[in-house]
């Protein structure tokens, strides 16, 4: 491994030997956070996914040398811009992967399309990047605030909790997953009887717990993810808020944040996720081999990342192209049956459907070990769990 500094920034390059002198060169960026509130979700863990998925389609052994690197972008879209675009213009970078948090993920989008290149993201969840700011070498893999919404909004409402409060990280993730889930509240006979948004990142709850506690709502909506998550619903146990017959709807919640948290305190809670390493024997064997690399089961940021990658490079060896837009066709026009993820398939607007899942958390009793975390209550096709390309404002998707 090799190691390069970008000013504050760290990379690690990763290289798999060529078959043939004459291999094509591939180079693949996981750009993410490895050092903040996302480290655990993303981070590290998607650089390994990245490297799994070039060991397991043989790149090597199909005449492509595959590079795979990686740098923290601190969550923030100017640092994620300036490294985006030396990746691009100085680095020889084909594709991006992962970009967590929305704001540097639009601004990735952006750039990777005036270079004609391929941006994959598994992290970020704002529904923009296939609506009204959509580009056409963006593919949005894993999930997005209209599927959580979905989800966990339509099933808490629907379970009686109609009164909701939002705490809400203010960006534009946290601005779309409140958005999106206030239109399911309503569309279920709910209302909201309030929002307050928090600095991203936080750390001290208090204040804006106590202003929900106070608001009457049925439920908190926690319209964050990561340690602002945890964070808050650590805080919220400490203040007795649910014991004192208010709920928390985790909006965004990784299988990192259940752990963190553990069982006695996230029991019961209903959460959406596209993927959960004990959901069928393809995902148990996938992240057995995970935790052996990496020491900890993948989340479902890590599992889109390999998949992702996968349908990348089934791309370009079938193109023989690196370049962004023959590549984006070749994904869009080929569905795939993944391992991970099941039965799925690229739309015109870079979003790729899927089914989700809706679960409780297991109360301590019900789990087996650390890692069993979940029950299954729900799945739902991906046809329903995301939004309709009519409409979304991706204005090439829905051109002619």
């Amino acid at each position: 491994m090799k190691t390069y500094v970008l000013g504050a920034l760290t990379v690690a390059s990763f290289a798999l030997p060529a078959a043939a002198q004459d291999a094509m060169d591939v180079k693949l960026g996981v750009l993410n956070d490895r050092s903040g509130v996302y480290a655990d979700l993303s981070g590290e863990g998607s650089v390994v996914a990245a490297r799994m998925a070039v060991a397991d389609f043989g790149a090597a052994d199909k005449g492509l040398n595959v590079e795979v690197i990686s740098a923290d972008h601190q969550n923030k879209p100017d640092v994620a811009s300036n490294i985006a675009r030396q990746w691009y213009d100085q680095d020889g970078v084909d594709a991006i992967l992962d970009v967590p948090t929305s704001s540097a993920a639009l601004a990735v989008a952006d750039i990777t399309a005036q270079e004609n290149k391929i941006l994959i993201d598994s992290g970020a969840g704002s529904t923009q990047l296939t609506g009204e700011q959509c580009q056409p070498t963006t593919i949005h893999w894993t999930y997005d605030t209209a599927a959580l919404a979905k989800g966990t909004g339509g099933a808490v409402t629907e379970g009686g909790d109609a009164k909701w409060f939002f705490l809400t990280a203010d960006y534009a993730f946290g601005h779309s997953l409140e958005e999106e889930t206030s239109k399911v509240v309503a569309e279920a006979g709910g209302e909201v009887v309030g929002t307050v948004r928090h600095p991203f990142p936080a750390t001290d709850f208090s204040s804006f717990l106590l202003q929900a506690q106070g608001s009457g709502a049925d439920v908190i909506g926690l319209a964050n993810a990561g340690g602002d998550t945890v964070n808050a619903i650590k805080q919220a146990s400490e203040f007795g808020i649910t014991q004192a017959g208010q709920s928390l709807a985790a909006l965004l919640m990784f299988i990192t944040d259940v752990h963190a948290l553990g069982a006695e305190t996230a029991q019961g809670l209903v959460l959406t996720e596209a993927f959960y390493w004990d959901h069928d024997d393809d995902t148990r064997a996938w992240s057995a081999r995970f935790e052996e690399e990496f020491g900890s089961k993948p989340t479902m940021v890590h599992a889109g990342v390999y998949s992702g990658t996968m349908h990348y490079l089934r791309a370009v060896e079938a193109t023989g192209s690196t370049e962004g837009d023959v590549v984006a066709e070749w994904m869009k026009a080929n569905p795939f049956d993944d391992p991970l993820f099941g039965e799925g398939y690229v739309r015109k607007d870079g979003r790729v459907i899927h089914d989700m899942h809706l679960y409780e958390v297991k109360s301590p009793d019900e789990s087996t070990g650390e890692w069993d975390l979940y029950n299954l209550v729900a799945t739902i096709p991906g046809e329903e769990a995301f939004l309709p390309m009519e409409g979304s404002g991706c204005a090439f998707a829905n051109a002619g």
